[in-house]
């Protein structure tokens, strides 16, 4: 039973959306298959997970679904992932692909992310590592524009707003597309999803409409403060080139202890004076 309560949550990778953006970039290849610093950008969001005892995956696709699933097969031969396809892909958001998980998950507690962000793997181990549910990863420092996602929180970090409609001035920051959903959150997340999509006014809503909501409903989620850690959202070409820029080497798998010897070896290295 200990085992069962310990592991490691489940990744829910929405890796839908076409792009159009990101043209012409985006015209012959998914978005999440460009490579950014040597290696792909959803190898690196993998390889990421797996360096934190992350085992179990959804994939929810849809535009160049079986380019995707054929690179993640033959890229992570033996992990356990589970394909979801969105065939609305075009006229939906994140909030219905993440409803679209549902069956996939059933009752784990899940890391959802979104496929076109790059992060350091140190922002998913601080996000795995704090024991709180409901986890918003969070950053103050990037600037929080018109169609960012903006979290306003009290001052026990608890979320009271969140989502693009809310003022900047008193956001936090802004949500980076990577949140830790409970085990005991996650049905009433998927049941809300499926309540909102079931109107056609919401189809395009995002995930963070549904947070919004249990929010208001008192299911308590909380920002997690990941200010100063790398991450870029590649939205459009000057994204794309931000994120070469900060990721400028391809990326592996380091276990735990494998990361702690090389910070260790760091902190042992005397700066010239």
């Amino acid at each position: 039973m200990r085992n069962e309560i310990n592991r490691p949550p489940m990744a829910v990778i929405l890796a839908a959306g076409v792009g159009s953006r990101l043209s012409p970039l985006s015209d012959k290849c998914p978005k999440s298959l460009l490579s950014v610093g040597g290696s792909v950008v959803l190898e690196r969001m993998i390889r990421n997970c797996l360096s934190c005892g992350m085992s179990q995956f959804v994939l929810v696709l849809g535009h160049r679904a079986e380019e995707i699933k054929q690179f993640v097969d033959k890229t992570f031969r033996g992990i356990r992932v589970t394909y979801v396809i969105n065939e609305r892909y075009r006229d939906t958001n994140t909030g219905y692909s993440l409803m679209l998980a549902s069956a996939a998950v059933g009752t784990s507690e899940f890391v959802k992310l979104d496929a076109d962000v790059v992060f350091d793997v140190k922002i998913l181990r601080q996000l795995l590592d704090t024991d709180l549910p409901n986890l918003l990863c969070v950053d103050r420092n990037n600037a929080v524009g018109t169609d960012d996602v903006k979290v306003i929180v009290d001052e026990e970090m608890k979320v009271l707003e969140v989502g693009k409609s809310g003022d900047a001035k008193l956001a936090l920051g802004r949500s980076i597309g990577i949140e830790k959903i409970s085990a005991k959150t996650g049905p009433l997340l998927f049941k809300e999803l499926a309540g909102m999509m079931g109107d056609y006014a919401h189809l395009q809503d995002p995930a963070e409409t549904a947070y919004a909501r249990l929010v208001d409903n008192g299911t308590v989620f909380r920002a997690l403060d990941i200010t100063g850690m790398n991450w870029v959202e590649i939205d459009t070409a000057e994204d794309f080139a931000a994120a070469n820029a900060a990721f400028g080497t391809p990326v592996t798998t380091v276990s735990r202890g494998q990361q702690r010897a090389i910070d260790e070896a760091k902190e042992k290295v005397v700066t010239p004076t």
